[in-house]
């Protein structure tokens, strides 16, 4: 049994014994420590509540919602959501803050509690910590039997999210419906199966094969949308001659799509087609995080914009942005940040503007994966034993390579030519990550191992 406890959130496997596992006894411990923090940082008295369709999402979210309310605190509760849709209703609804019970693409043991500001963006890394600090101190207190919350069911937001997303000026749905697009949708039994058939019908799509989109929580693969989960939904794009297909994950924060012919176009690509279309409209900036591919750049300086890198995290990309004045960002396992919209990962915002991008274009999806940068990553650890000095490791990699240009926000990111590698540090397991990147599979996979070596020779 597994309890994290990081920027990202409270996330656990469910049952076993308190504190080894995200136990009832440890989802009223933090939601409790949440919601005092929450009081205590805005002085308002209401969180928004919503969950992806996981199999245990029903009884965390009495126990969070009782939680709050035995605090006196009023809960806004959107019952089946997505997480950029929580991120939306949060300053909507002028609450302190937002609680979406997910645990993204883990598998269906997992849950967690992804914390909100009252911005509807993830709190920081300072404010994690001092969550953590009130829920270890135990200095809470509950209201009495007068002053509870109240709960509020509030199930119009995915029609509010879908407007906002039509509104925006260069979501092109007159140019979607003209194309006649045909869509097959894998929404691996989860929320995604409700917003995402729901969104392409306002956009216009009148042609949509549903599989897996039953919101059960019954994950009929590994729920993170890789290649290797995604036979399925490409047998079925080829078998109904569909334009493409669409996957989400259980949160619906990261979109991945399938070619006509039935090849992956890659989720590091997602973001990079996404940034082209939104630089033709707009011209500025953009970032993602270290580990995402150079295309991305590449893409940025064709339209004279600039490219900045992030530490790895969706938070740490955000305030990236926003010291950039970035005009689209996110992360290369298709996490689209569009902050015209919001600053968070929303894959339904990303799948409207990316019709867009391909109605524009006129042909189809293998064409357009083909106009930009070939660029390949590998991904690769290296396990080490408990109590090795990481950072010193790391820090004579830096030395051995000190004439190469390098990035040390994260870990260390070297640069050679338009190849790199980056190297950083697991939060949760004694092993090194990592990710290198080159104009072919053969290229990164050098990359990675002669680093590999060099780790191997230091030890």
């Amino acid at each position: 049994m597994t309890l994290i406890k990081s920027i990202s959130g409270i996330r656990g496997t469910i049952g076993g014994t308190p504190g080894n596992a995200l136990t009832p006894v440890d989802v009223v411990k933090f939601t409790s420590a949440f919601g005092k923090w929450v009081v205590d940082k805005t002085g308002k008295n209401k969180i928004v509540v919503g969950r992806d369709a996981r199999i245990s999402g029903d009884m965390v979210r009495n126990l969070v919602v009782g939680t709050l309310q035995g605090m006196g605190i009023d809960v806004i509760d959107l019952g089946l959501s997505t997480t950029p849709t929580v991120e939306i209703a949060v300053p909507e609804e002028n609450a302190g803050g937002g609680i979406i019970l997910t645990a993204s693409h883990n598998p269906k043991q997992w849950n967690a509690l992804k914390l909100l500001n009252d911005k509807g963006e993830f709190i920081s890394d300072e404010d994690g910590k001092l969550v953590l600090s009130i829920a270890d101190s135990g200095d809470l207190e509950y209201a009495d039997v007068n002053h509870l919350g109240q709960v509020t069911i509030d199930e119009s937001y995915a029609q509010k999210h879908i407007d906002k997303i039509l509104g925006l000026p260069i979501v092109d749905v007159e140019a979607i419906k003209k194309a006649n697009f045909s869509v097959v949708v894998d929404a691996v039994n989860s929320t995604g199966g409700i917003f995402v058939p729901q969104l392409l019908k306002a956009l216009g799509v009148e042609v949509i094969h549903e599989i897996f989109c039953t919101p059960d929580g019954q994950f009929p693969h590994n729920p993170e949308p890789l290649p290797e989960n995604l036979n399925a939904l490409a047998q079925e794009v080829k078998a109904k001659n569909a334009s493409m297909g669409i996957a989400v994950d259980p949160d619906v924060d990261r979109l991945v799509f399938v070619c006509e012919d039935g090849s992956m176009f890659g989720e590091e690509y997602t973001l990079v087609a996404v940034a082209d279309y939104v630089l033709k409209h707009k011209k500025g900036n953009t970032v993602s995080n270290l580990s995402s591919t150079r295309a991305l750049q590449d893409v940025t300086e064709k339209h004279g914009g600039k490219y900045t890198a992030a530490a790895v995290g969706e938070v740490n990309v955000v305030n990236q942005m926003k010291e950039t004045n970035a005009v689209i960002g996110g992360e290369g396992n298709g996490g689209i940040i569009y902050p015209e919209l919001h600053y968070g990962r929303d894959a339904l915002v990303g799948i409207a503007l990316f019709l867009s991008h391909l109605a524009h274009f006129g042909k189809n999806m293998s064409v357009l994966r083909s106009t930009y940068p070939s660029y390949h990553i590998s991904k690769n650890k290296i396990t080490l034993t408990e109590g090795m000095d990481i950072d010193s490791l790391l820090q004579k990699i830096q030395e051995k390579y000190n004439k190469q240009p390098m990035i040390t926000i994260d870990g260390v990111r070297i640069e050679f030519d338009k190849q790199w590698v980056h190297l950083r540090r697991s939060n949760t397991e004694p092993i090194i990550r990592i990710y290198s990147e080159g104009n072919s599979e053969t290229v990164a996979q050098a990359l990675a191992n002669k680093i590999i070596a060099d780790f191997k020779e230091l030890i």
